[in-house]
């Protein structure tokens, strides 16, 4: 599997999952109903995105331990 592909993956699976959590939250489904799969997608990449940034300024003021393996992760 490519990069590429691995990205495509990871990120129609985070959908299908923000899918289900906004499902198992009960009373919203209209709006729920609404969203397509390219929306959650949009979800799952910017929450991909977030975390990111979360986890990188997070390892930044720690020093980017080499030893934690988000920084190993992250850093490839």
């Amino acid at each position: 599997m490519t990069p590429d592909e691995w990205q495509v993956h990871v990120t129609r699976e985070a959908a299908l999952e923000i899918g289900r959590w906004l499902e198992a939250r009960g009373r919203l489904h209209a709006p729920i109903a609404s969203l397509s799969l390219g929306d959650l997608e949009a979800m799952a990449t910017n929450a991909i995105s977030r975390w990111i940034v979360l986890q990188s300024e997070k390892l930044q003021r720690a020093g980017w331990p080499p030893e934690d393996p988000i920084a190993t992760f992250l850093l490839g």
